[in-house]
């Protein structure tokens, strides 16, 4: 398997649930891609029997055979949208719930590097990409594989002459997809990086708007949008045309294979080597042929932009929660408040070897009841020090203990159930005053 569908092979786990829906709509595919195929073979009984013949009596029950068929057709895909659709976005909702509770696990530190933009993005628009992948690129992936091998042996059947030079003219597709899929999964990881960093910025204008306007700066930040904006268009407009190139020549090869199994067929026809029936049925059949071949072009672009967005996806769920509760870790029922700094030392996980500690073997005890205050310069480490009780971070060195236990060894919840800490950035969620104010 190519290195860059690997993150999209590891998201079959979110589709084992559903494994007897998947089933179900390949059965629908399946069959109606069979009815699908026949109508042209009912075709070719019509032209060589009663139509040949003159019995006209004959062509009645045909035509309502194919006319059911098609009729089935119609239901079976019906069938087959209805079950992909719900199972995908249940898949959809598995994969996001799974990553909003993996990013509630990820610890501040993780947080503090990552940009809120990108995880929108890698949230929202990257799900929606792979969502479409498996309800529809990968569908037709299979039905498609099916109804070309299935159509390429009837038409070799027919007339084998005809069906290899068919063969011989459409396969140049493969290689065509196969040369275009590497240069498009670069474009299609820088264009989803850039609207992470896009709606990074919108984010931010947002949350700050307040200072944007006191300052006056509405000018600059407008620039700085306009400059990713544009960005991002070109990137766009590079996939496009790397996109329309390719659907172009997708398009042009089953046109000329057409014209050339007409006039080939036309010349057998005359020659006795094929019939005029067989040559409806191959026509026919060859306009089933080149739907998968002209959708070839949409399902590489949208399986690409998948495997880029699963890559993404799995940047979040491979990152493994630094704070953690130990295995034996018991949840904490009442707290008397005695809470002491034994020789704490803290470094910020991305401080790099050279850079000093933030916090360097502080000793500190605090009494049920005693009121203290920490006085320090901006960057002094006082925040830090409050942030280490739940631990939104982890000691480097030393511990941190609540009447006497080390606070790494209750459970995360119970110990920020009864330690909070009020930090000085305003934050307001989208509700009401009231719920604001308590949700802790």
């Amino acid at each position: 398997m190519p290195k860059r569908f690997r993150a999209l092979w590891r998201m079959r786990s979110f589709l084992r649930p559903y494994t007897g829906p998947v089933v179900a709509m390949f059965v629908c595919a399946g069959l109606g891609v069979g009815a699908s195929i026949v109508i042209p073979l009912i075709a070719m009984a019509i032209v060589n029997g009663p139509i040949a013949h003159g019995d006209r009596g004959a062509i009645v029950p045909m035509f309502l055979l194919a006319l059911l068929l098609g009729v089935a057709e119609a239901g079976l895909i019906w069938a087959r949208r209805w079950i992909q659709s719900v199972s995908i976005l249940n898949v959809e909702r598995q994969i996001r719930d799974d990553l909003y509770a993996h990013l509630q696990r990820l610890s501040v530190a993780f947080h503090d590097r990552w940009p809120t933009g990108q995880l929108l993005s890698r949230a929202t628009t990257d799900l929606g990409t792979i969502r479409r992948f498996f309800g529809f690129g990968a569908i037709f992936m299979v039905v498609n594989t099916l109804q070309v091998v299935t159509v390429a042996i009837l038409l070799i059947a027919l007339y084998w002459p005809l069906g290899v030079a068919v063969m011989v003219l459409m396969a140049p597709a493969a290689w065509l997809g196969q040369r275009w899929g590497a240069g498009y999964g670069l474009v299609s990881r820088r264009l989803q990086h850039q609207q992470g960093d896009l709606a990074t910025l919108v984010e931010e204008s947002a949350n700050g708007i307040r200072v944007v306007k006191a300052f006056g700066r509405a000018g600059l930040l407008q620039a700085r949008f306009g400059t990713s904006a544009r960005t991002l268009r070109g990137t766009a407009l590079e996939g496009v045309r790397l996109r329309a190139r390719l659907w172009s020549l997708l398009d042009l090869i089953p046109n000329v294979t057409m014209a050339v199994v007409v006039l080939l067929g036309v010349v057998a026809v005359a020659h006795g080597a094929m019939n005029l029936g067989a040559l409806v049925a191959f026509t026919s059949l060859l306009v089933l042929l080149q739907w998968p071949v002209i959708d070839l072009g949409w399902i590489l672009s949208i399986a690409q932009e998948a495997a880029t967005a699963a890559e993404r996806i799995y940047e979040v769920f491979d990152e493994p929660p630094i704070v953690t509760e130990r295995p034996h870790a018991v949840p904490l029922a009442g707290a008397g408040g005695r809470l002491a700094f034994e020789h704490v030392s803290f470094r910020y996980p991305d401080a790099g070897p050279d850079e000093p500690p933030v916090l360097r073997d502080i000793d500190l005890t605090i009494e049920p009841g005693e009121t203290v205050a920490i006085v320090g310069t901006t960057g002094s480490g006082k925040s830090t020090l409050a942030a280490l009780v739940p631990r939104l971070y982890d000691v480097t060195g030393g511990r941190v203990t609540l009447d006497g236990r080390d606070v790494r060894d209750l459970t995360l919840p119970s110990l920020r159930r009864h330690v909070a800490v009020a930090f000085e950035d305003p934050v307001l969620f989208s509700m009401s005053v009231r719920e604001n104010l308590t949700l802790g």
